[in-house]
């Protein structure tokens, strides 16, 4: 027998390191040839390793959660043959290998209850069994126990006076006649229990990326309430007319059409502030990050060259992108590279947000929902279909002018939908 040490590949370009997410095998574990041994994640993707060669797991490289540096020690496995090489960094598998490998894994996981665990986006897991302090059992003699279990008394609501904090009769006593002159014990018990949950994987991406733009960027958050009546009329009737393999439309592809011409005439808002050098990055192409839920956490999949798309092919590319998200299919650059984005909780949207900027974009656009509202229209209240806007700029760049400017703008488009089709 031989022992053959399987290194950490090199999972992406210029990755010096990756974070442990999943393992496949313990130590113990035979496998063949191709099995996947377990899970790393850099940059919002997953890419699993898969053994190669049959063996026996004799050693792990460390716990979910840990970072391990490209090229060190991942799995040893004891293999047959003198001639095995003594180490050797396997290639991952690819996008999508990982896909088709998971389907079957991803089946069982359901049957059983749990979610699934996409190849790009990683659901949030303890590194370990959770640990639970259940409470003690209270000290008392058993005819102390039966008084008050006669009585109906949690002892763990006693506070005991004998040696040690044992419950006595007096302490029974007096607890009952606390009751009697109106101070009850609760009937619900106390709970003690206490979960302890590894930040992993892509919660922990999340939260290194809410960190980074809520420390560095200077958040100046504008709300605005719009009348969206006009284009829910317009939207029903587009939709009521859809030909056959026309997607649906929702508000989403309206807003994003808005903003494409606002950003026209403001196109410094369409940009990613490199504060270390000082520089503003503005881009021509509007790449519209769309913040979405998933299983596993909040990602932005982005349509890019929204500025070169209809109502129709907005709508299309955002299911699109939305299902790879959520199925966990969506690539490297379907994640990356947005120059502004929209959030949006849809019907739980609430009145107002104060979203957070998509570092290093320098502004966000939230939609909140939807709700009919009265509305003064100079001669009387009227019922109307309002809707804000919460949008958060970084104000080292952003003046506030220009941030209230720049609703403004996607207010004015919104509120007479046939400016959305009307160029200049």
């Amino acid at each position: 027998m031989a022992e053959r040490v399987i290194r950490l590949p090199d999972v992406g370009e210029g990755i010096a390191e990756a974070e442990l997410v999943e393992w496949h095998v313990k130590v113990g574990d035979v496998v063949r040839e191709d099995a996947v041994l377990g899970a790393v994640m850099t940059d919002k993707a997953t890419v699993e390793i898969p053994s190669p060669t049959d063996g026996r797991v004799t050693w792990l490289a460390g716990s979910v959660g840990d970072v391990l540096a490209i090229g060190s020690d991942f799995v040893r496995l004891e293999v047959d043959g003198k001639s095995a090489p003594a180490a050797e960094a396997v290639k991952p598998a690819s996008p999508g290998a990982n896909a088709s490998a998971k389907k079957s894994h991803d089946a069982a996981s359901a049957a059983s209850g749990a979610a699934s665990e996409p190849p790009n986006a990683l659901r949030l897991q303890p590194s370990a069994a959770p640990r639970h302090h259940a409470d003690d059992r209270p000290l008392a003699a058993p005819a102390v126990r039966l008084r008050a279990r006669e009585a109906g008394v949690d002892l763990r609501q006693i506070r005991g006076t004998g040696p040690v904090g044992r419950i006595t009769h007096d302490d029974l006593d007096a607890h009952l006649a606390r009751g009697r002159t109106g101070t009850t014990a609760t009937p619900y018990p106390t709970q003690t229990a206490v979960t302890d949950i590894k930040i992993v994987g892509l919660r922990r991406k999340i939260a290194e990326k809410m960190s980074v733009a809520s420390s560095r960027i200077p958040h100046i958050t504008y709300v605005e309430e719009v009348d969206v009546t006009a284009l829910e009329d317009l939207r029903a009737k587009l939709n009521s007319q859809k030909q056959p393999g026309k997607p649906k439309l929702t508000t989403l592809p309206f807003l994003m059409r808005a903003m494409v011409r606002a950003i026209a005439e403001q196109p410094h808002l369409n940009a990613h502030f490199d504060d270390e050098a000082g520089i503003v990055h503005q881009h021509a192409g509007v790449h519209i990050g769309i913040a979405t839920q998933t299983p596993a956490g909040l990602v932005v999949p982005v349509v890019r060259h929204a500025e070169a798309r209809d109502l129709w092919n907005c709508a299309a590319e955002v299911a699109r992108l939305a299902e790879a998200a959520r199925s966990g299919s969506a690539t490297r650059d379907e994640l990356t590279g947005s120059t502004i984005t929209i959030t949006s909780l849809g019907a739980l949207g609430g009145l107002a947000t104060t979203p957070i900027i998509n570092h290093p974009e320098v502004a966000i656009v939230g939609v909140n929902r939807i709700t009919i509202r009265p509305h003064w229209d100079g001669a009387a209240f009227v019922p109307r279909q309002m809707m804000n806007l919460s949008s958060s700029f970084d104000h080292r760049v952003i003046d506030g002018f220009d941030a209230a400017q720049f609703v403004q703008r996607i207010k004015t488009r919104l509120e007479t939908p046939a400016m959305i089709f009307i160029d200049g």
